[in-house]
């Protein structure tokens, strides 16, 4: 009968009992016991999170210092889950700034960015960890030439080539291995499966992996980690119950005026307010793809390399090309605004 551990966090292949899971171990693999009180050790918050997550105005400052306007709701989430080492679910339309918070988030605090970019079909060779084989291969080679040398022994006990030195950290493993505090983004986190999911929370929860040939991998750091979704699916209670939760819906008009001015500072203020009134009433229609803060601000941008003066949306305009991405939205939005002159003045 072959040896059983246990850890937390398991696959959905393996059973569970009384919240820890039972694993077949390789003959290699490191039995991780249950820990106790005194030998879980406690990962330490990095220092800058008491001076630069110290409150909602703080924070705030920091992201506005960083590019980002933020109102006093998104600030103190952010704030909150600095402090108590919790991740960070951002959920809303795409384009409406999730993605680019946490970016910000990591340059007010001086800290590296690490991104995982989630597709259809990731794993955990390429979110967590994956053995470089070549390497290995090339070490038992050389290692041949050596009396010393058993192949049974490295079959049986996986010594030598089970090592540190051969495992390729991805991104979520190297921000918790990262030599100094980082920022982890899991971008897009629905488009994964729900097994690929449940890999992710131990990392979520307990800040470590769990490799069967090393044993567990524990943060030097604790990193500061957003997850986005587009909620294209919904996600696991078991991953929503580990983070705060933010939503990030299409700002109020003042504030996406504010956005506009404070990323296109040329464009006049009459024309800003002609912009967001537009988009506005896009966004009531009912597109596939309503027009999101990026791209108000791409046209934002079209219209200062253009010197525009005014906003116009006639066949010859760019404008409704600049926010709208498909074509039956493109004929929706012209039928809607042809009786609305936008390029007169009222």
């Amino acid at each position: 009968m072959k040896a059983a551990g246990y850890r937390r966090g398991c696959g959905p292949a393996e059973e569970g009992y009384g919240g820890w899971t039972v694993r077949r171990l390789l003959p290699h693999s490191r039995v991780d016991m249950l820990p106790t009180a005194q030998e879980e050790r406690q990962v330490t918050q990095a220092d800058d999170v008491a001076a630069v997550f110290a409150d909602t105005a703080s924070v705030r400052a920091g992201l506005a210092a960083a590019g980002y306007l933020a109102d006093d709701k998104i600030a103190g989430v952010v704030s909150l889950a600095a402090r108590l080492g919790k991740p960070l679910l951002i959920e809303g339309p795409a384009g409406t700034g999730k993605t680019q918070l946490a970016k910000s988030v990591a340059m007010m605090a001086d800290r590296p960015l690490i991104r995982l970019q989630c597709y259809e079909g990731i794993d955990e060779s390429k979110a967590l960890y994956e053995w470089d084989y070549r390497k290995q291969l090339l070490w038992i080679q050389a290692a041949r030439g050596d009396e010393t040398f058993s192949a049974d022994a490295v079959i049986e006990t996986g010594k030598g080539i089970f090592d540190e030195r051969f495992l390729l950290t991805r991104p979520m493993l190297e921000a918790i291995r990262s030599p100094q505090p980082a920022v982890l983004l899991v971008d897009e986190v629905d488009r994964v499966d729900a097994e690929t999911e449940a890999l992710f929370l131990e990392v979520l929860a307990e800040h470590q992996v769990s490799v069967p040939e090393l044993g567990r991998l524990e943060a030097r750091h604790v990193p500061l980690v957003f997850l986005t979704s587009n909620n294209t699916r919904d996600l696991s209670e078991a991953l929503k119950r580990r983070c705060l939760f933010l939503y990030l819906d299409y700002p109020a008009a003042r504030r996406e005026r504010e956005i506009v001015e404070h990323a296109v500072p040329g464009l006049a203020r009459e024309l800003v307010e002609r912009l967001v009134g537009l988009v506005e009433t896009l966004r009531r229609l009912n597109l596939k793809k309503p027009p999101s803060v990026s791209e108000t601000i791409d046209l934002a941008r079209t219209l200062h390399l253009l010197g525009a003066t005014d906003l116009d949306v006639t066949d010859s305009s760019l404008a409704l090309n600049v926010l709208l991405k498909y074509r039956d939205d493109v004929q929706i939005a012209e039928a809607a605004l042809a009786p609305r002159p936008w390029n007169k003045r009222p």
